[in-house]
């Protein structure tokens, strides 16, 4: 398929969108979820052929009825292309999927700028999880980072306004904004009693992408803060540092990386994997055959032990290459449950200034486990508690030092 017309991430949550948004998914916020944007003819009083057996004589009679008798008590009334979009907007969301989502003009403006790769803003990706807003996972060094904001944290009001039956990208414009401004979140944490405010200046973002470590006992540590453009080279260099180490432990730590780019976690997957192995798959379910991305067969480390570390913000494309490595028994998983962001976005223009985000498929692991349902389980469930941070003692990198330290 022409890359020009189909760019592949697998974000998000995200909502693809983010605060700050990397790349089109990871997009920060997104629906990491991969995102993919193409071009198709505006769609301006084309009528589309529907069931016959749909009645749409409620619609037209609630339309008529606001009409004659609605009196608004606060702003003048939507014009009647207004009412449209609000239509085709419950429409959407009558779906009940936080990433299918239609963008009026103003949104689908924004949210454009957001893909071409505004980076201002707090710089953590945000998600529906159980109906409410949850913080993904904020990027290293970020505004949000610095604000105390950590995976898990659910979002119940930004500036005094109520998340509650908000979406994520409606949740993404108000928190988003010109660095030096700033926005509060009224947040609640399972480690605390009581919800709390946190006001964060937005900020141009940084996105750190690598990290590497040898430490002391021998071990090589690779933490990997997102799945970005470059990602897949810097992570290739990482390798070269990992192979003239003379080390045959590894850690890929991806605690708190959000995803981004597919193609950067296939690639990864590929150093490990013989080729042709099954990295993952993308089900279209009824509308299309699965398409099975593979190995690219690099394999360059038969013989290394390999741990990887995940938690609540490894999602996406961090869910895809760990998935891989775990259930083609190249590595052990050690942390607690990941995200469990597995689905696969369109972006499609519907008319000059309006456009619509739609779910098209679902992550499959190896196994044909679908990541969206509950994320991904790890071999040695290893949590980390509040007095833990508090010290900065880290027992899931911990646990995995000691299973390599005992080959």
């Amino acid at each position: 398929m022409n890359t020009s017309h189909l760019k592949r991430l697998a974000i998000g949550v995200i909502a693809v969108i983010v605060l700050i948004i990397t790349f089109i998914s990871g997009a920060y916020i997104g629906s990491q979820t991969e995102l993919r944007a193409f071009q198709s003819d505006s769609i301006i009083n084309k009528e589309n052929p529907v069931a016959s057996n749909i009645d749409f004589s409620p619609f037209w009679k609630v339309w008529s009825i606001l009409d004659a008798k609605y009196v608004s008590t606060k702003k003048p009334l939507p014009d009647e292309q207004q009412k449209v979009w609000g239509a085709i907007q419950g429409l959407a969301s009558s779906l009940g999927d936080p990433y299918t989502v239609f963008f009026p003009p103003v949104q689908s403006k924004m949210f454009a700028s957001d893909i071409a790769g505004n980076f201002e803003g707090v710089g953590m990706e945000v998600a529906l999880k159980d109906n409410i807003l949850t913080v993904v996972a904020p990027l290293k060094g970020s505004p949000a980072a610095k604000a105390g904001i950590m995976s898990g944290d659910k979002i119940l009001k930004i500036n005094g306004t109520t998340t509650a039956d908000m979406s994520v990208d409606a949740a993404v414009q108000l928190i988003r904004g010109k660095g030096g401004t700033t926005v509060t979140l009224n947040v609640f944490r399972d480690s605390k009693k009581e919800p709390f405010d946190v006001t964060i200046t937005r900020a141009v973002i940084d996105i750190p992408t690598i990290d590497t470590e040898l430490r002391p006992d021998g071990i090589f540590v690779i933490k990997l803060y997102s799945f970005s453009a470059n990602s897949a080279s810097l992570f290739r260099d990482a390798l070269r540092t990992f192979y003239n180490s003379h080390s045959d432990k590894l850690i890929i730590d991806l605690r708190g990386n959000p995803g981004g780019y597919l193609d950067a976690a296939v690639d990864m997957a590929s150093w490990f994997l013989p080729s042709g192995k099954v990295v993952v798959t993308e089900d279209f379910g009824k509308n299309g055959n699965n398409q099975v991305y593979r190995s690219k067969g690099y394999n360059a480390f038969p013989n290394a032990h390999i741990v990887v570390l995940i938690d609540g913000g490894s999602a996406s494309a961090s869910e895809i290459l760990s998935g891989a490595l775990q259930e083609q028994g190249v590595a052990k998983l050690v942390g607690v449950k990941s995200f469990g962001k597995g689905s696969v976005q369109e972006l499609i223009p519907i008319t000059d200034d309006t456009s619509l985000k739609v779910t098209v498929a679902r992550w499959l692991t190896p196994k044909g486990n679908s990541i969206s349902e509950g994320g991904l389980t790890p071999d040695y469930v290893v949590k980390m508690t509040p007095d833990d941070v508090d010290k900065k003692h880290d027992p899931q990198m911990d646990k995995a030092a000691q299973l390599l330290n005992g080959y």
